[in-house]
């Protein structure tokens, strides 16, 4: 039974995978750090995992060797300390941007700053299981996907892989997000009286997440020309990415299901949605709220070759925590579902 540890878990994500590894049949939790609140209770941070664990977190410099270490750390952190982290563990599961883009150019582009340890980006796999299965099973360092970046790529990869999407035209994305995706830190955008209630679009263009989308939507040298933007909504979790792609030729829906269904067929945590009527026919982020799925549905537009795709995911969960379990679970022999079974809530 492997040792594993949190360095972070004072976030929401950290939380998030503080609950999912209490629970894991498969592993002992050995430690939780955080700088901030090192020797206080794991429960006073997160007051949901009352009389679930008697842990305290400790500081960092404290950490012990373990097996696999969860890194929640804030972006531009986890690079600066990964050499250290590394010889604390054989396994790393980092959740921030810092090894997520293969090419070390990228970083000034989209996070504004060269990258502390560019070579190491090519031995970090991206961390979504269902584009990089067999890779996450062989690496000792993954990195887990952005939340906003795997709702759309989940919608979309299957498309480009099949090759139907006419490349020469941007794919647009909105991409809808709640409150807890900005983190645990307090802020003037996250201060009750100006967010809620709010639907603000807090990056129409820009958005960091481009770059996840751009590098895993290239299929075949063909790089996608992405339009994306972020908006916030008043809900605590979830994403909403809506995406318009353009297809190549004017396929009827009957021929665009069997590339969504070839996909997805035997992934476990992927569903598709498109039900002939009633208030849950496309997919919808509340009712996977706590959940590790993606729902994934689309609709024709039959005026032109623009194909609406919608998906919906927890972005704590498959947006985060969950996909980051998930992935521990391949590269450790777990079966992939382990610890990830809860169905979501409905009504929320």
């Amino acid at each position: 039974m492997p040792d594993v540890s949190v360095v972070g878990g004072s976030g929401y994500a950290g939380g998030e995978l503080v609950r999912l590894l209490l629970d894991h049949p498969g592993v002992t939790l050995k430690q939780v750090t955080s700088e901030r609140s090192a020797g206080k209770f794991v429960r006073s941070v997160h007051p949901n995992l009352r009389k679930r664990t008697e842990l305290k977190f400790s500081s960092v410099d404290r950490l012990e060797p373990c097996d696999v270490l969860f890194v929640a750390l804030p972006h531009g952190v986890a690079m600066r300390k990964m050499a250290e982290l590394r010889r604390r563990a054989g396994v790393i599961v980092d959740l921030s941007a810092d090894f997520r883009l293969r090419d070390p150019a990228d970083y000034p582009k989209w996070y504004g700053h060269d990258h502390d340890h560019p070579e190491l980006l090519g031995e970090f796999v991206y961390g979504i299981p269902e584009l990089h299965r067999q890779e996450l099973a062989e690496s000792d360092l993954i990195s887990s996907a952005g939340c906003m970046a795997t709702t759309a790529i989940l919608g979309l990869y299957p498309l480009y892989q099949a090759g139907v999407v006419d490349t020469r035209q941007p794919v647009v994305v909105e991409a809808k997000t709640g409150s807890s995706g900005s983190g645990g830190g307090p802020s003037l955008g996250s201060h009750h009286p100006e967010r809620a209630g709010a639907m603000r679009s807090f990056k129409p263009t820009g958005h960091r997440h481009s770059a996840e989308l751009i590098q895993e939507l290239t299929v075949g040298g063909e790089v996608p020309a992405v339009a994306f933007s972020a908006t916030s909504t008043p809900e605590v979790r979830g994403i909403l990415a809506t995406s318009h792609v353009f297809l190549k030729e004017p396929l009827p829906e009957k021929e665009i299901w069997p590339i969504f269904r070839a996909a997805y067929k035997d992934e476990p945590f992927m569903r598709l949605v498109k039900e002939a009527g009633g208030v849950h026919r496309y997919p919808e982020p509340k009712i996977l709220s706590g959940s590790n799925w993606c729902d994934v549905g689309f609709e024709r537009d039959p005026n032109s070759n623009r194909l609406v795709v919608l998906a919906a995911l927890d972005n704590l969960m498959k947006g985060a925590a969950g996909q980051a379990v998930q992935t521990f679970n391949i590269r450790c022999g777990f079966e992939e579902t382990t610890g990830l079974e809860f169905a979501g809530l409905h009504p929320i």
